[in-house]
C-alpha cells in the first residue's frame, strides 16, 4: 500500500485536471500532510474544521455520537477519496462530527488558499470541484432514501459496490452502524447472500 511522492493526488490532478507534473510540483509546493496513526482523531466533535482532506494512504472514518453514546458512522475514507465536515468547513461552526483513522494513514491537507490556488492555476478546477460537491450530494441524498426505505440486503449491496476494498479492513459492528442495522441483522444478510451464491 506504501506509495511514494503522493501519487494519489497527483494522479488525481493529472487526469481530473489534465494538469503536467511542473504545474502539479508548482500547486502541491507548499501543501500540508498529516501522518496519523490507528484510532488518531483528525477532528473531533465541536472543533472546527479547517481542511479537506484527501487520502494517500490508510483509511478514515467520519461519525457523530448521539445522546445515549450510539455511534453512527457517515461515511468511510480509503484511499483516493477526499472527507472533510462541509458545514463546518464552508459556514465556520464547531463540527457536529469525528474524522477518525482506522489504521496507519496519511492525508494531504487542502485549506481555502489552496482551492484559490487552484483555481487560478487550473480553469477546469472550478468545474471538477462543483462536480465533488454535486456528487456528493446525490450521494447523500440516495443515502438518506435507502436508510428510509431499502432492505438490510439492499443497504448492504449497495456499500459493497461503493467500498468494494474496505469490508476486510474493517470490523462488522463498524459496518452495521453505517447501514443503520444491528451487528445481528448485517450477519444474517451476510449468510443468506452466501447462501444465494452456493445455492444452498
Amino acid at each position: 500500500m506504501q506509495r511514494s511522492g503522493h501519487s494519489f493526488l497527483r494522479s488525481y490532478f493529472s487526469s481530473q485536471l489534465q494538469m503536467d507534473e511542473a504545474q502539479i510540483g508548482e500547486v502541491l509546493s507548499d501543501y500540508r500532510v498529516k501522518r496519523l496513526t490507528k484510532d488518531e482523531f483528525l477532528v473531533r466533535e465541536g472543533e472546527y474544521c479547517h481542511h479537506t482532506f484527501f487520502v494517500e494512504q490508510g483509511l478514515l472514518r467520519q461519525f457523530s455520537i448521539d445522546e445515549k453514546g450510539k455511534e453512527h458512522i457517515l461515511m468511510f475514507a480509503p484511499e483516493n477519496w477526499f472527507i472533510l465536515d462541509r458545514e463546518s468547513a464552508l459556514f465556520h461552526q464547531p463540527s457536529a462530527y469525528n474524522i477518525q483513522a482506522l489504521e496507519d494513514s496519511e492525508v494531504v491537507m487542502l485549506d481555502e488558499q489552496f482551492v484559490e490556488k487552484m483555481s487560478e492555476k487550473s480553469p477546469s478546477f472550478t468545474q471538477v470541484n462543483i462536480r465533488l460537491l454535486q456528487n456528493h450530494i446525490l450521494h447523500l441524498q440516495n443515502r438518506i432514501n435507502m436508510l428510509l426505505s431499502a432492505s438490510a440486503e439492499a443497504r448492504y449491496l449497495q456499500f459493497v459496490e461503493m467500498y468494494p476494498n474496505i469490508l476486510l479492513r474493517v470490523p462488522q459492528s463498524m459496518v452495521a452502524s453505517y447501514l443503520g442495522v444491528t451487528p445481528e441483522s448485517l450477519s444474517r444478510v451476510r449468510k443468506q447472500l452466501a447462501g444465494k451464491s452456493t445455492g444452498a
